[in-house]
């Protein structure tokens, strides 16, 4: 069986609960997506809140992986630019496959929906992300087509004495695979 995705799903308390329960469980399951474990929802509802900002903005698009049984199992966020010399690539956020459906190409697949998503909008070309450095997440992103363009030492302080390396990674659209979406 595989993910539904869907670009841009109406936002009702079903997604919302959702969403915080997968960035929960992503995170209690060692995931790198702005949190550490233990997870704590009420931490994780504002800045679940602001991509809902941003999404009423019109800066953000939510792309949702559904399972078969409607959950939601798979998300990322893409950012545009407002920035009038960097409309032409798009940030990717806050990339997360439920743990029980990992190992299945679920991640694969969501990256190659982020893609088609990116695709739609116009004068798109290419998509950045950043993740953290020890995680094994630049092979991932590297296997999915991106490759790593900078890397600042250090950067990301999980706890004391525990400092990663955030990593920048580029997709240029004409690269990437495809995926349906819903």
């Amino acid at each position: 069986m595989s993910l539904t995705f869907v670009l841009d799903p109406p936002v009702d308390a079903a997604l919302r609960d959702g969403l915080i329960a997968l960035w929960a469980d992503v995170t209690d399951a060692g995931g790198a997506v702005g949190f550490v474990p233990p997870a704590d929802p009420e931490e994780i509802r504002p800045e679940l809140v602001r991509h809902f900002v941003a999404m009423a903005e019109g800066r953000t698009r939510l792309l949702v992986g559904y399972d078969a049984g409607g959950e939601v199992a798979a998300t990322a966020y893409l950012n545009l630019n407002e920035h009038r010399l960097m409309t032409h690539w798009v940030w990717l956020y806050t990339v997360m496959v439920h743990p029980k459906h990992q190992g299945r190409g679920y991640g694969r697949d969501l990256m190659a929906a982020a893609a088609d998503a990116a695709r739609t909008l116009p004068g798109i070309e290419a998509i950045r992300l950043t993740c953290r450095g020890g995680t094994g997440a630049d092979a991932f992103y590297t296997a999915c087509g991106y490759r790593e363009v900078g890397r600042v030492p250090g950067a990301i302080r999980v706890g004391p004495g525990d400092d990663r390396d955030d990593v920048i990674m580029l997709l240029e659209l004409g690269r990437a695979g495809t995926a349906e979406l819903g």
